[in-house]
């Protein structure tokens, strides 16, 4: 079984370019739908969560799948399945780097990737949006914290405990899941 969990992240994290975010429709497919380790809703908190904790956001949900499931030691086969093959990437390319630091055709290769990557990280936002209930307050919080940070350089760590608190103090499921906050 928890053979089964590292291979999950292993795969994940072997075949996932652009980093956490575009891992999320991954992990959802697999742990939610595949091997119905989580629900939905439970998938969701686990992202919350993971998002409000230091380090990768696929780390921290392999962690959250991993202990939920097998307890400690599958929380630890989640963060080794998951980190593991970007660990054995980095040492091929620092073995190898040096030959194709300057080549012309590594830069075209990454700089084709940008716009993929950019395009599962929009997919992930778009269907957990969907999932939660996204509507026009959501988004107007999601653009003022971006500004917020972007423009006016505040500290997400700042930000954070204060929209924790907006949604403490707003009626159940005005910020989304429960229902429409059009």
């Amino acid at each position: 079984m928890g053979l089964d969990l590292f291979l999950v992240f292993f795969r994940i994290g072997l075949f996932t370019l652009g980093g956490g975010y575009a891992m999320v429709p991954l992990i959802e497919r697999e742990v939610v739908e595949g091997r119905k380790w989580l629900g939905g809703g439970e998938f969701l908190d686990a992202l919350a969560v993971a998002q409000s904790l230091p380090g990768p956001i696929a780390v921290n949900t392999a962690v959250f799948v991993g202990y939920k499931t097998w307890g400690l030691g599958g929380a630890l086969l989640g963060v080794l399945g998951t980190a593991l093959p970007s660990f054995l990437c980095m040492l091929a390319i620092a073995a190898f780097f040096s030959g194709i630091r300057d080549n012309p055709d590594v830069g075209a290769v990454f700089a084709g990737l940008r716009p993929a990557v950019a395009a599962l990280i929009a997919g992930s936002v778009w269907s957990l949006g969907k999932k939660t209930g996204f509507g026009r307050l959501n988004v107007g919080l999601a653009l003022a914290v971006a500004l917020a940070v972007w423009l006016a350089g505040w500290s997400p760590a700042w930000i954070l405990p204060i929209l924790a608190a907006v949604g403490l103090a707003l009626p159940a499921g005005r910020l989304g899941g429960e229902g429409k906050n059009d």
